[in-house]
């Protein structure tokens, strides 16, 4: 079973492809739904060095964002590099 722990979100690193699939209204949109009920599901990240590689989630990051959290609940999984 993952267990999320919470990760500095200066620390994840978005690949480049990733960043692409971005759509900032999505992201505000789920940031209103985090106001209202908290985040849900975390993040997914794997750990490379000192940083965290984004694997899933990137609406809810930069949702997080938005809101000026400065950490968000991650689960930290293995998978490989892009």
């Amino acid at each position: 079973m993952l267990r999320s722990k919470p990760v500095p979100i200066d620390a994840v690193y978005v690949p480049t492809a990733r960043k692409k699939t971005l759509h900032p209204e999505t992201a505000r949109l789920l940031a209103e739904d985090i106001l209202e009920n908290g985040l849900k599901m975390p993040i997914q990240v794997r750990e490379d060095g000192a940083r965290y590689v984004l694997v899933e989630g990137l609406h809810r990051l930069e949702a997080m964002k938005f809101l000026g959290e400065t950490t968000i609940s991650a689960y930290l999984v293995q998978a490989r590099r892009h």
